[in-house]
């Protein structure tokens, strides 16, 4: 009976769970949709962070990296067709999802597909959002999806992305726009849109100097989260238009969208309504695009009850699993002993009578004796010497920091040698370490 119903059910529109949007008409949903995930970003506001990767292939909250939140939302939600869409520093993404992505199969029309900018025309690589999916329009159509779904790679969040196709399936929409409220005051960096009661998109202004705000909310703003859900074969010929466009810039939030919503069955999709491990009622999403904001996601992790639950494992966060030993703490003298409080120490670290205090070790850190580290994010493969000090640092892949070092304790000596946030944020990278080391001699 469940193979006939499957059967079934490959026709949307005569599909006998479609009145009832239980949990197995969300899965049919999600069956018949193909998702490309926009991951050639270089997340310039990061900084340095970027020079030699891509924003989506950035380390976070020990084991995983940015990429694996929209990857594992599309498998737990039964999205199992995936095209990732690369461009700029792409070795490090490709790497990772080929080493941590594979185990899907393609006999049960099950894949992760990679696909780098192909440079398909002589005006260099992908002009725009629009343009990127419209280079890859010949793979997506070789999977015949009934719903493409569309997303970014670079944000941190968890969505169950079959209750926002069947919210798209129920209404009837052309196109849906996953929707988040953000401060006013925040809204300009995002595409801002106005509803009516029926959650009908009336409005989009991408990433406006003055957001309107939300009636009867004046200091909010209800804004797109880059999340997009289509009917296949609408947005085909959307992305067709577009390309004939010669005065577009081939982006959906500042093109597409705004040209559709006054003719077009265009909707909001509340995240609150798909949003997976709500914390007090509030949906946790966030945009890690600036240090500042990739520290404070990280320093979350170590709270007591942090914002975002990496422990359930009804919806994992899935990613490539390294081959370690456990985390190792040695040294129980006083004044040389090898602790951590509050904080999240990942595999192969080895704490060797240091302190380590609200914060947050990736990946085979090395803390030699006499270190005290605070409120820092410490990213994989960092080796720290004897009687250093951190305090509210980030310390990039690779770094060496040698006997002694300060970091966090003197702004403007900071200021000097590394780059240092609005929040007070030290940035440490090896080329920074080299340049201080230079300099020196």
């Amino acid at each position: 009976m469940a193979e006939q119903d499957d059967i079934i059910c490959t026709h949307i529109e005569h599909c006998p769970f479609r009145s009832a949007q239980t949990p197995r008409y969300n899965r049919v949903l999600a069956k018949s949709a193909y998702a490309l995930i926009l991951a050639g970003g270089r997340g310039s506001r990061l900084m340095q962070l970027t020079d030699w990767r891509a924003k989506p292939a950035i380390s976070f909250g020990g084991k995983l990296r940015i990429i694996d939140f929209p990857l594992s939302n599309c498998i737990n939600s039964g999205v199992r067709r995936i095209g990732v869409v690369t461009q700029y520093m792409a070795h490090g993404l490709i790497h990772h999802i080929q080493r941590g992505w594979n185990f899907l199969d393609d006999q049960f029309d099950e894949f992760v597909d990679i696909l780098p900018a192909r440079r398909a025309d002589q005006d260099g690589w992908y002009s725009g959002t629009a343009n990127a999916v419209f280079q890859n329009l010949e793979l997506i159509q070789i999977s015949e999806p009934e719903y493409v779904l569309i997303l970014g790679g670079d944000h941190i969040y968890k969505m169950d992305y079959s209750v926002l196709l069947a919210d798209h399936a129920a209404k009837g929409a052309d196109l849906t726009i996953a929707c988040i409220d953000v401060p006013l005051e925040n809204a300009r960096h995002f595409g801002v849109m106005a509803v009516d009661k029926a959650w009908r998109v009336t409005d989009f202004r991408e990433k406006p100097k003055n957001p309107d705000p939300i009636p009867g909310k004046p200091d909010h703003a209800l804004v797109s989260m880059g999340i997009y859900v289509f009917n296949a074969r609408f947005l085909y010929a959307q992305l067709k238009l577009d390309d004939d466009d010669p005065d577009s810039s081939h982006d959906f939030g500042k093109d597409i969208i705004p040209k559709l919503v006054h003719s077009q069955r265009v909707f909001a999709h509340r995240f609150a309504n798909s949003c997976v491990n709500m914390v007090a009622d509030v949906p946790y999403w966030r945009d890690v695009g600036t240090v500042d904001a990739y520290w404070e996601a990280n320093m979350d992790l170590v709270q007591v009850t942090p914002d975002l639950n990496l422990y359930d494992d009804s919806w994992p966060i899935r990613t490539h699993q390294a081959q370690l030993p456990p985390a190792k703490f040695v040294f129980n003298d006083d004044g040389f002993r090898g602790h951590a409080m509050d904080s999240m120490i990942s595999s192969g670290c080895i704490i060797s009578g240091a302190t380590i205090e609200r914060s947050l070790l990736m990946l085979k850190v090395r803390v030699k004796e006499h270190s005290l580290i605070q409120d820092s994010v410490i990213l994989p493969n960092v080796e720290i010497g004897r009687d250093v000090i951190l305090k509210r640092v980030v310390v990039d892949k690779y770094c060496i920091i040698p006997d002694g070092f300060r970091a966090g304790v003197d702004p403007l000596l900071d200021q000097q040698r590394f780059h240092v946030t609005e929040r007070g944020i030290t940035l440490i990278t090896p080329e920074m370490l080299g340049q201080m080391v230079r300099q020196a001699r």
